[in-house]
């Protein structure tokens, strides 16, 4: 069995490994004109945690944050560093069993606080009255740029092809078309381009099945709130945590759609609405400081959201939408997507 993979960023690189490891006689090429530095790959925040209020999103995203932790060589690659996260939610948030999933698969790391628990905990600031939080203490970051590098590594020590080529159109034969205009026949291809994804679809003449474009953007300012790792404001979006030795990482999602990926520009209304939000919620940034520095990126989204094999047409897959956040669940979705594919 032949199998053509289009994309080298977290996603096509992880699928492409957990393929080798699955069945070792498969033929695997991985097609990338990367990888930059300025792909989503490369900008991505890389939160890591079990908690996902949809149940089947929770199971993946605890099973992978349990091999990373379990897997010494994997959680190096990585460079995982657990700081926690707090996961706030709004008044009447049911999370009975997304909680079940947690101490199911990481036993004794999740706990529940009410509203006057997470103040004399953490320094969050005019939280809404019945405002909860599910807290993790084995939760953190990760760095998808290098677990991208070291299992692109990884496959080709294992026998898989790496090829810099970028990959313009790609047949239902199956086949894939370079921009040489050399062709190359699988028995199946993944399309794992991220946000290059629905252009190379709609230029193949093939659906885009739901896949959209969409701008990600963050900054990151000196200083940290005292006693915060990583966290999540549901209601608002807000996100953060802590960047290098002292800054600290500060995000809302972007309301830019159907952006060119090759060309991201920065919003900048986005940078001061991220500041403003972050100041009534942590008192952090102060008033006039500057970020350090703001990533701008685009990934795929889906509806619903989360990253999975899907098939566009016989032997041609995507595997993609995982909507900014695919960092928690890419371990335990390459290893289903994989499982598939070898069967």
């Amino acid at each position: 069995m032949r199998v053509g993979i289009v994309g080298g960023g977290i996603a096509g690189a992880l699928i492409a490994w957990r393929l080798r490891r699955t069945a070792p006689r498969i033929t695997v090429d991985v097609y990338t004109a990367g990888p930059a530095g300025g792909d989503a790959t490369g900008a991505s925040g890389g939160l890591v945690r079990g908690f996902e209020r949809v149940v089947p999103l929770c199971r993946q995203a605890a099973d992978g944050l349990a091999e990373l932790r379990g897997d010494p060589a994997l959680r190096s690659a990585a460079a995982y560093r657990e700081v926690g996260s707090v996961y706030l939610l709004p008044a009447g948030a049911e999370v009975t069993e997304p909680v079940r999933v947690l101490e199911e698969v990481l036993p004794g790391s999740a706990t529940l606080l009410t509203g006057a628990e997470l103040a004399g905990h953490y320094p969050f600031r005019g939280l809404p009255s019945g405002m909860t939080a599910v807290v993790e203490r084995q939760a953190g970051f990760l760095s998808p740029a290098r677990l991208r590098a070291a299992a692109l590594a990884w496959i080709a020590d294992s026998g898989g092809t790496v090829r810099r080529v970028p990959v313009v159109t790609v047949t239902p034969a199956p086949a894939l078309c370079g921009a040489d205009g050399a062709a190359k026949g699988y028995d199946a291809v993944v399309l794992a381009a991220g946000p290059w994804t629905p252009a190379l679809l709609t230029a193949s003449g093939l659906p885009t099945g739901g896949l959209r474009v969409k701008q990600i953007q963050y900054s990151v300012y000196e200083g940290r709130p005292a006693g915060l790792g990583a966290f999540v404001r549901e209601d608002t979006g807000m996100w953060g945590r802590p960047d290098g030795e002292t800054g600290f990482l500060l995000g809302l999602p972007s309301d830019r759609w159907d952006v060119d990926p090759s060309c991201p520009q920065p919003d900048v209304a986005l940078v001061d609405r991220v500041a403003e939000e972050a100041r009534r919620l942590l008192g952090h940034p102060p008033a006039g400081h500057r970020p350090l520095r703001t990533a701008v990126s685009s990934d795929c989204y889906h509806d619903p959201p989360g990253l999975a094999l899907r098939e566009v047409c016989p032997g041609v897959f995507t595997f993609t939408g995982g909507s900014g956040g695919a960092a928690k669940t890419v371990l335990a979705a390459s290893r289903a997507a994989a499982a598939v594919l070898a069967r």
